[in-house]
């Protein structure tokens, strides 16, 4: 049974799901419950990097290989996920722990972004291929439409070296470690060290390249903070 709020949730989105278990599952974070959405948002990134590069291959006819997977990125980023979020009022409707909670997690960005990617390999599971995509057309229609294909468009790692290049700082030191959460799921860990900040930055994604591209991220905002 689900509750008023996330049926609200699915008119904003216009879906309906056949098995409501999927949709509670989609918006229950691991702090919460043993069943969260870790494996659906796995699938659920998947799905939307092919939709994505699917509707810019058609898109942009004439754009190279480079400037597709620039674009591509540059809207299944976290931060373009956690705005989608937001605009669907997202974190009112999270499943999460107590401890998550207290902490405000219903605001965080990575915990919103997450779970869109969850609820869209909900509605993979529950509806199809069709459905999904339809869904990620429509959440992706003004940006898909604003974008200018001459804009340089570059991921956050590429970005964060080329600012530290640019004032003769070295180069950024990654490290990746796989972490194991309590029902065994595989999560990424990545930590990211530059001279100019004091602290080691750390950022999870459900896979190696995407925890970088997080943690090199949190380093701009922090960076780009302090100039």
């Amino acid at each position: 049974m689900i509750t008023p709020r996330q049926k609200q949730l699915c008119k904003q989105l216009d879906v309906q799901f056949n098995d409501t278990a999927l949709l509670q599952q989609a918006l229950t974070h691991r702090s919460a419950a043993s069943i969260n959405n870790e494996r659906l948002e796995y699938l659920g990134d998947a799905i939307l990097s092919f939709v994505i590069a699917d509707a810019l291959f058609i898109q942009f006819p004439q754009a190279k290989e480079g400037k597709l997977s620039r674009l591509r990125a540059s809207l299944v980023k976290g931060v373009t996920l956690a705005e989608i979020a937001r605009e669907l009022d997202l974190g009112e409707v999270l499943i999460l722990g107590p401890g998550e909670l207290k902490s405000g997690g219903y605001r965080r960005e990575s915990i919103l972004a997450d779970t869109v990617e969850a609820l869209l390999g909900a509605l993979y599971l529950d509806r199809g291929q069709e459905e999904v995509k339809l869904l990620i057309l429509r959440l992706f229609k003004e940006r898909l439409n604003s974008i200018d294909v001459n804009e340089v468009v570059k991921d956050p790692k590429t970005r964060l070296q080329e600012l530290l290049q640019s004032r003769k700082h070295p180069l950024p030191i990654y490290s990746v470690k796989e972490v194991r959460t309590d029902n065994n799921q595989p999560i990424f860990e990545a930590s990211c060290q530059v001279g100019l900040l004091k602290k080691v930055v750390v950022a999870q994604g459900s896979s190696h390249r995407k925890a970088e591209q997080k943690s090199a991220e949190r380093v701009l905002t922090l960076i780009e903070g302090k100039l």
